[in-house]
């Protein structure tokens, strides 16, 4: 397989530290840093092609693969260890590798929690963070998780995992399911997958420690889906509680993936945050609630 376009961004890949790793580049100015889920499949095509381009508006918009999925390098997991740390490590480098610094970082479910990461770990190459459904709390492990941890590699295995990943009323993309199959089957992403997931199963989830957390001193929003069934509304409530300069937004009939079930809504809160300095985001952008008469 081959990476596939987004309108107006263009497919790049850079040696980080001999990973040869992928990612989708548009927009000029500031940097910002998209990072995708942990799910079978998942790649910066799928979590962003929805929005890139309005984020690319406004900044520099790098929607990078993280190791062991998409088009970037899948080392052989009897000499590479998949886990969090190794997945912050990376990041951490390729923003490096880059040339960039006090970078925007929007991270969805283990991209949040590698967003996290590499704010605690690298403070100094991180401004604002967006975290949207993420992982890095302890929390019970859903039936929607589990079969995203105990994947099967079949289509019908994929359809499920999307349709636990989504509100009850979303209609999903055939096609985009299709990609994510044929992706997710590929012989190096199949045994990096079962790395990470094994990795986090021993772990009995991916979270880390609260005080770990806490350390986290950027301006920060969380999103959640109201109907999220992946990452409850008790981990954002959890992450509002331990990051001490964070803001939340909390999206109605959504589920864990507000930038594809809500890219408008999403799109217009995370550029509002990211736009403002010290001040709750706001927004106008969407016409006020109707009122009953």
């Amino acid at each position: 397989m081959q990476a596939l376009d987004i309108d107006g961004a263009e497919s790049r890949y850079i040696d980080v530290n001999g990973v040869n790793t992928h990612y989708y580049e548009a927009g000029a100015g500031e940097a910002l840093i998209l990072l995708h889920g942990g799910g079978a499949g998942a790649d910066g095509f799928g979590n962003w092609r929805g929005c890139l381009a309005d984020f690319a508006e406004h900044f520099h918009v790098y929607a990078i693969d993280m190791i062991g999925f998409g088009f970037t390098d899948k080392p052989d997991p009897q000499d590479y260890s998949y886990t969090q740390q190794a997945r912050n490590e990376h990041i951490i480098a390729t923003i490096e590798a880059l040339g960039l610094s006090s970078v925007n970082l929007i991270g969805n479910s283990m991209g949040g929690s590698t967003s996290m990461g590499v704010a605690i770990e690298r403070p100094d190459l991180v401004d604002k963070l967006v975290l949207m459904g993420s992982a890095g709390v302890r929390a019970p492990i859903s039936d929607e998780l589990k079969s995203i941890m105990n994947y099967d590699y079949t289509r019908e295995g994929m359809v499920k995992i999307v349709r636990g990943l989504t509100n009850p009323h979303f209609q999903f993309d055939e096609e985009l399911v299709n990609y994510r199959h044929a992706l997710s089957i590929q012989d190096d992403t199949k045994r990096a997958y079962n790395a990470v997931m094994g990795w986090i199963r021993e772990q009995g989830g991916l979270y880390y420690k609260e005080e770990y957390i806490a350390r986290i001193t950027h301006e920060t929003l969380v999103v959640n889906g109201k109907l999220d069934l992946v990452v409850p509304l008790s981990s954002a409530y959890k992450l509002l509680e331990l990051i001490k300069n964070s803001w939340g937004y909390i999206i109605p009939d959504c589920g864990h993936w507000a930038m594809i079930e809500k890219p408008v809504e999403f799109t217009a809160a995370a550029l509002s945050f990211l736009s403002n300095r010290g001040q709750a985001p706001h927004t106008q952008q969407f016409p006020p609630t109707p009122t009953l008469s």
